[in-house]
């Protein structure tokens, strides 16, 4: 969650995380399913391990222990000092060259899947008969779903993904062991023929996600759940800068929960992130204000991420009002953590328990072998390969991405964007609406 930039760099550098090799498109041969990318073709590149179905690329990034940063002034004190010196209080970071040792061993787009960890919290939204009930749900899936993609506490950075990355996943729903009571979890035996991820089952949720600007770095991302009929449509433009003891990263964008059936459409804001204590061991907090809207019924939150004050108080902290259009005081009132347990307080009743992030098992994300270059874990399994050498590599691992810029450049400008198309970057919307024949046949987008 953190980016950096360099004083005095030019307009036309590029944004590095450390040494990131580029897969020659002339030069690699993949399986292409039917779709927009039907028409590439690659060779084969030699030696390149693309991985396979059963791979637990989960496993793979929750390796990391959260003691594997440590004492950051102890440790990397040379590399520490050489980053600082490139940057003052309050300058947009986005094209300093970050030290391996800060950054996470995946891509920014599959943290964004991580949001949907929780498919039963998601979907279990459609089961309710009352508008409130369902404004009350998605305010639940919201705050669920950000100890899922960010629960270690050390603060590291993922990967940028380069222009024109995608990834995709899918999840099934858990048929024990959920809160939520959902009925007809199983497997339903009828295969998707389009979609995020094709061929899969109707009742998995499936989750696609590309980076579609690199200036600014806007990524966006999309799931759906065809037997529930509700869809996530998202896109989110990060912003950095540096803050003196802490680096910020503003999520600006916006996403929006579709209940089909219902024509309800919730409209969601992200808090900014904030890598707190870069001089010792660095650590992720959230903070700022977010809402919730759905126009249709009325319904709105405002929730606030409360950051920790510098003297004193407790940090991860968060409060929440949720109202009815038309009236002053709000309906319920939720405070808590949102990495451990929240709170919600009705006006028509006793305090109860909202959410407990750590009390129910995430779902594991479902992968395909990797499909094509743009392929998030390609890079992904580089990054693994990169992240077990051993320290003194580092520094010179972080000084060669430095040469790659002009190799980078030639990459994306061969990259079209097959999946989303943006409105002058003010909203991202999925568009192969083949897509969503499951949609279309009752109510198209």
């Amino acid at each position: 969650m953190v980016a950096a930039d360099a004083d005095g760099s030019s307009d036309e550098e590029e944004f590095y995380d450390a040494d990131e090799e580029l897969i020659d498109l002339d030069k690699t041969e993949v399986a292409i399913p039917d779709g927009p990318m039907r028409d590439m073709s690659f060779e084969k590149a030699d030696n390149f391990d693309f991985g396979d179905s059963h791979e637990d690329f989960d496993e793979i990034y929750n390796n990391a222990e959260e003691h594997d940063v440590g004492n950051v002034q102890q440790e990397h004190g040379s590399v520490l000092v050489h980053l600082l010196s490139q940057v003052s209080i309050g300058m947009d970071l986005t094209k300093v060259t970050l030290p391996t040792f800060i950054l996470e061993r995946r891509s920014l787009l599959e943290m964004y899947a991580d949001f949907f960890a929780h498919p039963d919290a998601f979907v279990a939204t459609v089961e309710l008969e009352t508008p409130q009930e369902r404004f009350i749900s998605v305010v639940r899936y919201y705050l669920n779903a950000f100890y899922a993609a960010r629960k270690s506490g050390v603060a590291k950075k993922p990967y940028n993904p380069i222009l024109g990355e995608t990834f995709r996943c899918r999840y099934k729903l858990p048929e024990e062991n959920s809160s939520y009571n959902l009925p007809d979890a199983s497997p339903s035996g009828e295969r998707t023929d389009s979609g995020p991820f094709p061929g899969s089952d109707i009742n998995q949720l499936t989750f696609i996600a590309e980076q579609v600007s690199h200036h600014p770095p806007v990524s966006a991302f999309y799931a759906e759940h065809p037997a529930k009929r509700i869809s996530f449509n998202a896109h989110i433009y990060t912003k950095s800068s540096f803050l003196g003891l802490s680096i910020g990263v503003a999520n600006i964008g916006s996403g929006t929960v579709i209940l089909h059936d219902f024509d309800e459409r919730y409209t969601v804001t992200f808090p900014s992130g904030y890598g707190r204590s870069i001089m010792s061991t660095p650590w992720v907090e959230l903070g700022g204000k977010v809402k919730i809207v759905c126009e249709k019924t009325g319904f709105y939150a405002d929730i606030d991420f409360l950051t920790k004050p510098f003297f004193g108080g407790k940090p991860h902290r968060i409060q929440g009002s949720l109202y009815k259009e038309g009236s002053k005081k709000p309906f319920m009132t939720i405070r808590g953590e949102w990495n451990n347990v929240m709170m919600a307080k009705p006006a028509w009743g006793d305090e109860y328990l909202f959410i407990d992030v750590k009390a129910q098992p995430e779902m594991k994300k479902e992968c395909v072998p990797v499909v094509a270059p743009r392929d998030g874990r390609i890079a992904a399994k580089s990054y693994q390969y990169r992240y077990d050498r051993k320290a003194n590599d580092r520094t010179a691992a972080t000084s060669r991405s430095e040469n790659a810029s002009g190799k980078r450049r030639t990459l994306e400008d061969t990259l079209l964007h097959a999946l989303f198309v943006s409105i002058l970057l003010v909203n991202v919307f999925y568009v192969q609406l083949d897509v969503l024949d499951w949609v279309s046949r009752r109510d198209p987008l």
